[in-house]
């Protein structure tokens, strides 16, 4: 029986958050939390245990990169961290290389499907989006 994936979102912007959190719950990914600050996405990662910490780059004062770092740290293999942010990828390649996040997807296209493929499919992930 596949299980349900379990996001945490971290964006310092509550319009995305809203949208992302309606978005990822209707094509099947369960959000467990939403996080405006670094403080608080440490915090609800272990207080909710997601599998998947989708971080902004730009926490308005704060640094995404940063917190992927500290969340990797914090979680280890427990937990994967993927970069999101409305700039293009290759805005952005030089700082994603030397990331502890596993992978980067820009706002506009962020779905489940692009997340369970970052967490190389499957998985026991229901891959199935509800429409």
């Amino acid at each position: 029986m596949a299980m349900t994936l379990r996001a945490l979102i971290v964006d310092d912007n509550p319009e995305f958050l809203a949208i992302a959190r309606c978005l990822l719950m209707r094509e099947g990914i369960a959000v467990v939390g939403v996080a405006s600050s670094s403080a608080e996405a440490l915090r609800q990662s272990e207080e909710k245990d997601p599998d998947v910490i989708l971080v902004d780059v730009d926490l308005g004062e704060e640094s995404g990169f940063d917190l992927a770092g500290r969340l990797s740290a914090a979680t280890g293999s427990r937990r994967s961290v993927i970069l999101i942010s409305a700039y293009p990828e290759e805005d952005l390649e030089d700082l994603l290389e030397v990331s502890s996040a596993i992978g980067f997807v820009s706002k506009p296209e962020l779905s489940a499907e692009a997340i369970i493929e970052l967490l190389g499919g499957g998985n026991g992930v229901d891959e199935t989006p509800s429409s």
